[in-house]
């Protein structure tokens, strides 16, 4: 598949992409040459993805995490997918604020790492435009670092780097909201950065090393640091083979990873579907 791809069903056969304007805009290339340099330019004219259904955004930052589980709710939701990977030169016209719904995934990268990284600042600002314009955004890890850089918190390098299943603390707040699915289940972690809880947002979750592992802003945003989307997908043993000196600097191991995920990624999957199934039905 290229790198702008569209997961269709019967239902929804295929139409044209329309012209259109606006999105991020190419200002100059990267040192290698193999990045772009982006500015965000407010939308001129929306892209229409699919006519008669709702559709739906994947922004994936690395080939080996992409929507996973979440992909069933999304789509039984109504949702037509597609999905952009930044590293692809199209990644530069892509119109933040047209698609009903966008889900930004994870990456090895940091939200910091604009050097290395030349597209951050530019998703960053268009991610923020378009919670300003309040449509529906979730991030997941990677994810719910840029929105909270986004909304102006401060991202940086947590204490430890936090790998393996674990449960979340769901507070108060969470347990009045799709997250509750999420309690006592032991979910994948896999990050080693963390982000102050931006100004306005409630915290929903938590765990002893990173005390902000989701929040949300009203019903229409969701930041979640962990992966309720894994579980059942095998790219993970692609995360096991890249990461593995990463896993060591958590203190676990591969042999560990790959028993717990058999284990208990089934249900952690089946919880994260819960959640978002649950989270798209509030959007109303």
């Amino acid at each position: 598949m290229g790198c702008f791809d569209v997961k269709r069903s019967a239902a929804y056969p295929p139409t044209p992409t329309l012209p259109f304007q606006g999105g991020l805009r190419v200002v100059g290339r990267g040192l290698s040459g193999s990045q772009d340099y982006l500015r965000f330019r407010p939308r001129a004219t929306a892209i229409t993805l699919r006519p008669m259904t709702r559709t739906g955004l994947i922004i994936r930052h690395t080939p080996f995490e992409g929507i996973a589980g979440f992909r069933e709710p999304v789509e039984a939701a109504g949702y037509a997918l597609e999905r952009i990977d930044v590293s692809c030169q199209s990644f530069a016209k892509i119109d933040f604020e047209g698609p009903d719904l966008i889900l930004l995934m994870g990456g090895p990268m940091g939200v910091y790492e604009t050097d290395r990284h030349p597209w951050l600042a530019a998703e960053i600002e268009a991610v923020r435009h378009r919670i300003a314009a309040g449509k529906p955004t979730i991030g997941v890890c990677l994810g719910s670092q840029l929105i909270a850089a986004a909304l102006g918190a401060r991202v940086y390098p947590g204490p430890v780097k936090e790998v393996g299943f674990a449960p979340v603390a769901i507070n108060e707040a969470g347990a009045a909201s799709p997250l509750r699915h999420l309690e006592d289940v032991p979910v994948l972690h896999w990050h080693g950065d963390t982000f102050d809880l931006p100004a306005g947002a409630e915290l929903l979750a938590s765990t002893r090393a990173y005390p902000n592992q989701a929040f949300r802003k009203g019903d229409r945003l969701l930041a979640l640091q962990c992966h309720p989307e894994m579980g059942t997908d095998e790219r993970f043993e692609v995360w096991l083979a890249e990461g593995e000196d990463y896993v060591a600097q958590a203190g676990t191991d591969v042999p560990t990873l790959r028993r717990d995920y058999a284990a208990l990624g089934p249900s952690a999957v089946a919880a994260g579907r819960t959640l978002i199934a649950e989270w798209i039905a509030g959007l109303g």
